[in-house]
């Protein structure tokens, strides 16, 4: 197990080569996610993360950028972001 599924609360959204994943209690608004790639973070759509909406790498380039680590990922060639250990 990665950790990621046994923490409640982490909610995953899948495209082909990703899982994006988001933890709302950890979530600070800083709207990195939203400026940086609005087809797929979009706050008036639900689900309002859309995985599809972009590539791979565009979407781990804006999740890299998230300071609360809410948002995270896994994609199909081995890399992955999750939360530090509180």
């Amino acid at each position: 197990m990665d950790g990621i599924a046994d923490r409640p609360g982490i909610r995953e959204y899948a495209a082909d080569g990703i899982v994006v994943t988001w933890e709302p209690g950890r979530c600070e608004h800083a709207a990195e996610c939203v400026r940086g790639l609005p087809r797929v973070f979009d706050r008036d759509r639900r689900p309002w993360i859309d995985a599809t909406g972009a590539a791979v790498d565009e979407i781990v380039t804006v999740i890299d950028r998230c300071p609360s680590f809410a948002l995270g990922y896994r994609t199909g060639d081995g890399r992955k972001r999750t939360a530090p250990a509180a």
